[in-house]
């Protein structure tokens, strides 16, 4: 036998008590908030040494990624709470989250953990990157987060601008602006996500940037273009459909070396400013003027006779393109003109008598309910219309050209059509350049705005029908309106209204 004392386990000691957030639910949200910080790290460095252009990118880096980050901190937090509580509770039985590296199932568990982690923040950067770009995108703008802009989204796909993106227009560059479109896209977002939105979208935007920021980098107002030749094919409201076309040369401008600026870019020219204040939100409505020459300082004031105060000088606007290209990619066509479009193109048939009337009273009807029940109603009304069973072979195709017409250009579930949108450009169907030329807004003086007479922006070349667009007249011919001689105190948008004539 040995001599030797028997040897005695040594007592273990009790090392430092572990942190509550040891554990693997605290681990999942760790994960997830460096994940949300990896990305808006990498979003902010995006946004600052990008082109400054897109304001959408803030929603992903200054709430997505932050809420992402607060998800996970939060997740941290339930995990050492739910941790601490099971120790509470059961303070003898083995820890249930937490996590060994001593225990080699852990440890295994702890390799697919990390790889995952891995995974996941390598799938964070490519999703940061691709956000960035989904954000800069069209189909974002108009399909994505602004479901509500629809309408608008469509007009702009045909318009002249389609290949313009929305953010070169709405937002442009320099840092001020692009400060001013994040603010007001979180509203837009928050507004959006609650559906408090207006029906329609209001406008005139109240936040856009002037057109010099924007249009001119592109157009260039003081270039000559001398006229500009344009034809307006439209159809009588009468049984035969009688067509009726006027082809004119538009003055776009006529200065000339020497010559004094004139023709209608004149409103824009480097030597004049024109100023004007609007008496309603659609800038419809304009009863003062005031033209300064910046050559010499001379100011003419312009206004109507039932405007005697001065306005406001914080409500005067320096007219710019934009007052005249007020739909410039976003023009909703009245439905007058929309189904002229399709008679000259065939899609409806001259042989349905009245077609034109009655396609717009079909899509004009009081009550046409939401934009799923709207086409049900137009193929009633155009069958009650055309129940004579000669009209049978063209009515399908009639009754699916209207219905389309509509799907295009008129949104129920908006409230959006040509109605609440003015388009500016001409005289026609809205004001537009009647709402100063009108011969109604006088200097002090007595002196009255340049003439409304069809000559001054535009010479009619040939009008009417058939032979008589082959009578050209390089001196410009006096309209001819076709339903009658005109009342001179009556505009043109007094009478017609894109829809059925008053």
């Amino acid at each position: 036998m040995s001599d030797s004392a028997p040897v005695t386990p040594e007592k273990s000691t009790p090392g430092a008590p572990r942190s509550n957030y040891n554990n693997w639910i605290s681990a999942i949200g760790a994960v997830l908030a460096i994940g949300a910080i990896f990305s808006f790290a990498f979003l902010l460095w995006m946004d600052l040494t990008g082109s400054g252009n897109n304001p959408y990118l803030g929603i992903f880096t200054y709430i997505v990624a932050p809420g992402f980050f607060f998800t996970g901190a939060a997740i941290m937090i339930f995990g050492a709470w739910a941790q601490r509580r099971w120790a509470i509770k059961h303070s003898h039985a083995p820890d249930k989250w937490r996590l060994d590296f001593h225990n080699p199932k852990q440890r295994r568990l702890l390799g697919v953990f990390i790889v995952g982690g891995v995974m996941f923040l390598m799938l964070s950067a490519f999703g940061s990157y691709q956000s960035y770009h989904i954000a800069e995108s069209n189909a974002f703008c108009g399909q994505v987060c602004h479901t509500a802009m629809n309408p608008e989204y469509v007009t702009y796909q045909r318009s002249a601008h389609a290949r313009v993106d929305c953010v070169d227009c709405h937002i442009g560059s320099g840092a001020l602006w692009f400060v001013k479109a994040k603010l007001n896209g979180i509203h837009q977002l928050i507004a959006y996500t609650v559906t408090d939105y207006n029906r329609p979208i209001e406008t005139p935007l109240k936040n856009l940037r002037p057109a010099q920021d924007i249009c001119e980098k592109c157009h260039w107002p003081e270039k000559f273009h001398g006229n500009v030749e344009i034809n307006y094919e439209h159809f009588l409201s009468d049984r035969k459909n009688t067509p009726y076309t006027a082809r004119m040369l538009m003055h776009v401008n006529t200065n000339k070396a020497g010559a004094p600026v004139g023709g209608i870019h004149w409103h824009v020219n480097k030597d004049e400013k024109v100023e004007y204040f609007t008496a309603d939100p659609k800038r419809q409505e304009i009863p003062w003027m005031r033209v300064t020459n910046l050559k010499d300082n001379t100011v003419k004031v312009y206004r109507t006779e039932d405007f005697k105060d001065e306005p406001p000088a914080a409500d005067i606007r320096v007219m710019d393109c934009m007052d005249c290209h007020n739909r410039p990619a976003h023009a909703f066509p009245t439905a007058n003109d929309s189904v002229e479009k399709s008679m000259v193109t065939g899609a409806l048939s001259l042989k349905l008598p009245n077609i034109k009337r009655v396609a717009v009273q079909a899509m004009t009807q009081d009550d046409m309910g939401t934009d799923a029940e709207a086409p049900g109603k137009i193929e009633a009304f155009l069958r009650e219309k055309y129940s004579d069973p000669a009209y049978a072979e063209l009515l399908p195709a009639a009754i699916a050209e209207v219905q389309h017409i509509f799907s295009v250009s008129i949104y129920p579930d908006r409230k959006a059509d040509w109605r609440v949108y003015p388009n500016n450009i001409g005289h026609k169907d809205w004001p537009g350049c009647f709402r100063c030329h009108d011969n109604l807004h006088t200097t002090d003086q007595g002196q009255a705005v340049s003439s409304s007479d069809c000559t001054s922006c535009h010479s009619i070349l040939a009008q009417g029908k058939a032979g008589q667009l082959n009578q050209l007249s390089a001196a410009g011919l006096e309209f001819d309106h076709p339903g009658g001689e005109l009342d001179p105190d009556l505009t043109c948008a007094d009478c017609h209204n894109g829809g059925i004539q008053q």
